[in-house]
């Protein structure tokens, strides 16, 4: 019997992380651009006088577990360095700022020094400001060239939205200097007859990732005369370049570095940051460059009062009895309500599309019971919108039209959103980094402001609710990413090989890694050497080999089988599990009923329905062990790390009543399987081990299916990654490793780097997993410490005083392990040495291990990720799908018909597209 849990959806991606990154922009600190008048600080209630009345409701303030109290900074001056352009510091000064916090000064020193640096500093704390003073200054040295454009200036935002934003405040900040700055975004929006005029004239070029990928690099011939005078890349929002999303954007840096040494500049990089732990040692594994960082925050900061809030148990009821808790979308959707019938900006971070639009529709119907007036004053936000509709929410939201939003991070990553009095999350983000950027949202003007983190039912946010000390007292945790990875490099050498032939001097520049591929790509026929140099050898553009954001071939299309209007778009590799025919979609509040799904055309036709449930999907998986790099022993046991193979298909799907999660039936469907090479940690446990855990054969399964579904939880404490990036699978007898044994994976081919700290940290979280189940309340498992919202077998068999046994002897074995083997907090850079050894080490390994169902629990969602730019898309690229928390009904019922043994709780991605390698 095997225990398998993968996201839905993950099996159809190469997944951007989601690390919920927030944007800053500019003005910042006090100094805030906006369109309505300041709100008066003095009339706004503190934010403790806002708790207590969030509390004040009948059992509310027994939910509030905790409350952390941070003081208020005062912020420290500088002076701008004599070097400035006189005329940009009087611009500046224009928008009333006269003079920089101390981080700011620092920043510009460095970058008029010619010293790339990163600046990882709070919310609102100036950043934008830091990075444009200097490029401000050198363009308009730039300007007094014989041609007008002596110098350039290249920014590279995670999304367009953003891009666009940063616009707005670039003109309005160099208004006073006349045409001597140049601004203009190129992106996929840009028209056609434009991009002519920006690649000429254009001294600051606004942009993102993707449309450096696939439309700058490759035509850099019509861009050389820019390339020459590039003087500094900004890189906005660099924290948000992790996992396998940031390995790419990494190799994108590396071919612009190598074409700007081919017109002789050699830009200076200004990266701007989450505060994050290590930013200067994630900035140069980034962009491959030393980089100077500056992380003292000089600028000042309100009051922040911020609760961890733990929703009351309800009398519902789920798997095997276990208690079920309200659900963090109900709570968020109350608290927001509050907040807009006080008159207070707030918004809801929620972590799915469902649930932005669950909770904007609750505190909507809850408001029109108070004030009609307040009902409209709501409302959602969130990817896969028309681009119409998201320009009207943001301008509705910056006049102050709208006092609250329900918004996933589609809103954090495009507008600025300054002047709010109070942030809900709704569910722990995924990282503390991702937590204290949501939070810092509030306060931005310097007022004082409230944070409340609202805990799902799981084992993660039940631990920090309870814990504290892993919140306030933890640092933010590093950036991970690997360049080195196989499936992301290959692409990227053949790009880089159609822009300019690849010569061994180049191969410094892109990793060790490449000696190893450039045979494999030469076998395959996509590279061929010619005398000492490798060049590309098909008429196909190299850039389309890979999508760097992973989200595999165009948006499926949603649209209304009866007018052909297009309602919207979801990512092609969440369609498997989200617009599958019989699917509820939901829409503005409004309810869809899928009728038919085209793959080939990526159209998915949907008619208006008022179904009493919501649907979810299911699927089968198994896994195999490719090759084990690394192994060492836990007393009798063993901590592994290495390459495996795992292959998903979506089968079916249930129908669930809306209210109580009630199964009303089942449905089969017929979807393609997917597979997926990636990188794992597992470990095993000996017949002796197992006796002195007193775990019979009768509870080996439920134990080891125990521990599993709690460490999937845990592990994001421990890695940048999310609950839904990684998968898991327990087997009591696998038949690579001939033991019992637990899986957790990367859920991107090739891995993204997560299951690599999972081994080197595994001492210390495993513990945690341990006490988190150790120390809940309940008598049998619930979803707060082993239960599992995506369990392929409704959460059977589980046992849970089995798995505290079970764990606390695979400890003790731990103690004798040495540090940096599963007992150290270091990480090196992933290894890939076997990766590559693609099917004969797969039949070496004994094929694939039992597989069994799996499935979505939730209705249909897809969480956000920086959409990608204009330009083609690759076909079959994966796509991470949603997550569970969205409708919110009790846990998920009992799998029909699964195969005995493996049972997927969350599924894999699929095989990468682009190069037959690794």
């Amino acid at each position: 019997m095997a225990f398998n849990h993968l996201p839905a959806g993950v099996h159809d991606a190469l997944v951007p992380l989601s690390v919920t990154p927030v944007t800053d922009s500019m003005p910042m600190a006090e100094n805030h651009r906006s369109d309505r008048p300041p709100a008066d600080p003095a009339s706004q209630p503190g934010p403790g006088t806002v708790l207590d009345r969030l509390a004040a409701g009948p059992g509310r303030a027994a939910r509030i577990t905790h409350t952390e109290h941070l003081p208020p900074r005062a912020g420290r001056h500088a002076r701008w360095p004599d070097r400035i352009r006189p005329e940009v510091l009087a611009a500046v000064r224009a928008a009333g700022i006269e003079h920089p916090w101390a981080h700011q000064a620092r920043v510009v020193e460095h970058a008029l020094d010619g010293d790339s640096v990163v600046v990882a500093t709070g919310t609102a704390s100036g950043k934008s400001l830091a990075y444009l003073v200097p490029v401000l200054s050198t363009l308009l040295d730039g300007s007094e060239a014989p041609n007008g454009r002596g110098a350039t200036a290249l920014y590279l935002a995670p999304t367009k939205a953003l891009a666009a934003d940063q616009l707005r405040a670039v003109k309005e900040l160099s208004r006073p200097l006349g045409t001597s700055v140049r601004a203009a975004v190129h992106d996929g929006d840009t028209p056609f007859e434009e991009r002519e005029w920006i690649r000429q004239y254009a001294t600051l070029v606004l942009t993102n990732p993707d449309m450096l990928h696939r439309g700058i690099l490759p035509s850099h011939p019509r861009w050389s005369s820019f390339l020459k005078a590039l003087q500094y890349v900004v890189i906005d929002e660099c924290h948000t370049y992790r996992g396998v999303f940031g390995s790419h954007v990494a190799q994108v840096l590396r071919r612009l570095r190598r074409l700007c040494a081919r017109y002789g500049s050699s830009p200076v990089f200004l990266l701007a940051s989450a505060t994050a732990a290590e930013p200067a040692a994630a900035a140069r594994r980034l962009t491959g460059l030393p980089v100077v960082e500056v992380a003292d925050d000089a600028s000042p900061r309100g009051e922040l009062v911020f609760a961890l809030w733990e929703p009351p148990l309800t009398e519902l009821e789920g798997e095997k009895g276990a208690p079920v808790r309200r659900t963090a979308t109900a709570e968020a959707a109350d608290l927001l309500t509050d907040l807009t019938v006080q008159g207070l900006r707030s918004i809801a971070f929620v972590r799915s599309r469902r649930g932005a639009e669950l909770i904007s529709v609750i505190a909507q119907e809850r408001l029109a019971e108070v004030d009609r007036s307040l009902a409209g004053r709501v409302a959602a936000y969130r990817g896969g919108y028309l681009p119409e509709e998201r320009r009207a929410l943001e301008r509705a939201l910056h006049s102050g039209d709208l006092l609250g939003l329900a918004a996933t991070n589609a809103l954090e990553l495009g507008v600025d959103i300054s002047g709010l009095d109070a942030v809900v999350i709704a569910g722990y983000p995924g990282t503390r980094a991702s937590l204290w950027q949501q939070a810092g949202r509030a306060g931005r003007s310097g007022q004082g402001a409230l944070a409340v983190l609202v805990a799902r039912d799981d084992p993660l946010d039940t631990f920090l609710v309870h814990h504290p000390e892993a919140l306030f007292d933890q640092p933010v945790e590093s950036t991970v990413l690997d360049p080195d990875n196989p499936y992301v490099l290959a692409p990227h050498l053949c790009a880089a090989a159609a822009e300019l032939p690849l010569t061994e001097d180049d191969l410094e520049l892109f990793g060790p890694a490449c000696g190893e591929l450039l045979p494999q790509l030469e076998a395959a026929k996509l590279l061929r050497r010619r005398t000492r140099a490798w060049h590309w050898t098909r008429r196909e553009r190299a850039a389309d080999l890979t999508d760097i954001r992973g989200e595999g071939g165009r948006p499926v299309q949603i649209v209304e089988e009866g007018t052909g209007r297009l309602l919207g778009t979801v990512d092609a590799g969440a369609a498997h599990t989200t617009v599958h025919e019989g699917a509820v979609h939901l829409h503005q509040g409004r309810t869809y009923l899928v009728r038919s799904l085209d793959l080939e055309d990526s159209v998915a036709l949907v008619e208006r329905a008022s179904p009493p449930y919501s649907t979810v999907a299911r699927d089968t998986t198994a896994i195999s062990v490719l090759e084990t790099d690394i192994e060492v022993p836990w007393g009798d046991g063993r901590l592994c790390y290495g390459s495996v193979e795992v292959t998903n298909q979506v089968v079916s799907f249930l129908r669930r009543r809306l209210i109580t999660g009630e199964v009303l039936g089942e449905t089969k469907l017929d979807l393609p399987p997917r597979t997926l090479r990636t990188r794992a940690v597992w470990w095993t446990v000996t017949e002796d081990q197992l006796d002195a855990a007193r775990i019979s054969p009768e509870i080996l399964g439920g134990a080891l299916h125990a521990a599993e579904h709690a460490s999937i939880g845990m592990l994001p404490l421990f890695a940048t990654c999310d609950r839904w990036d990684i998968g898991g699978v327990s087997i009591p007898l696998h038949p690579d490793t001939l033991l019992p044994t637990v899986f957790v994976y990367d859920g991107h081919p090739g891995g993204a780097g997560f299951a690599e700290r999972a081994f080197h940290t595994a001492r210390t979280w495993l513990t945690a997993t341990r006490e988190a189940i150790a120390s809940c309340e309940c008598d049998a498992g619930c979803p707060s410490c082993i239960q599992s919202p995506k369990c392929g077998n409704g959460n059977e068999p589980l046992h849970k005083r089995g798995a505290v046994r079970l764990l606390t002897v695979l400890l003790r074995g731990a103690a004798g392990a040495s540090e940096g083997a599963g007992a150290s907090e270091g990480a090196g850079a992933s290894e890939t040495a076997g990766a590559s050894e693609g099917a004969g080490a797969s039949e070496a390994a004994g094929g694939p291990g039992a597989s069994g169902v799996s499935e979505a629990a939730g209705d249909p969602t897809t969480p956000e990720a920086p959409k990608a730019a204009g330009g083609p898309t690759t076909p079959d690229a994966p796509k991470r799908a949603g997550h569970p928390e969205a409708a919110g009904g009790p846990g998920v019922s009992s799998a029909q018909g699964q195969a005995p043994g493996q049972v997927p709780d969350l599924p894999p991605p699929a095989s990468p597209p682009g190069p037959p390698v690794p």
